[in-house]
């Protein structure tokens, strides 16, 4: 198996451990001074959250996982609202030359999130927060 591997610098650890615990609906693996580990098998992701005393800028665009359909992205909606996010979803949109269905969270240190459908492809890029320059 491979998984994709994000490693975040973050504020703080309790409140960005706490997020990331809702967003995947999962406890970490690993919980250190410092430290977290997520590792999912839904999407393969191995993602570490390190505790800094600055985070600044925003050199991510955004983050997002890919699911297999519009009523994938409705389930894992209601069940982030359920946990407490706003999510801002926009259906039928253009963006990065595909039509989706998404919503986003935001983190605690600003970084976004999307659940995506891609319906089709298309030949334009814009519409969405995403394809933002």
């Amino acid at each position: 198996m491979m998984n994709v591997h994000i490693g975040l610098n973050v504020k703080n650890l309790e409140e960005s451990k706490e997020f990331y615990r809702k967003f995947f609906s999962m406890d970490p693996v690993k919980v250190k001074e410092g430290y977290v580990k997520f590792l999912t098998s839904e999407p393969n992701l191995n993602l570490t959250l390190t505790e800094v005393d600055r985070v600044e800028g925003n050199t991510i665009n955004h983050l997002g996982v890919q699911v297999n359909s519009k009523e994938d992205v409705s389930l894992h909606k209601e069940r982030l609202e359920k946990e407490g996010f706003f999510a801002k979803e926009e259906l039928n949109t253009t963006c990065c030359y595909a039509i989706q269905d998404k919503f986003w969270v935001t983190d605690p240190d600003g970084n976004e999130w999307e659940y995506f459908y891609t319906k089709q492809d298309v030949d334009t890029k814009d519409g969405s927060p995403c394809c933002a320059s």
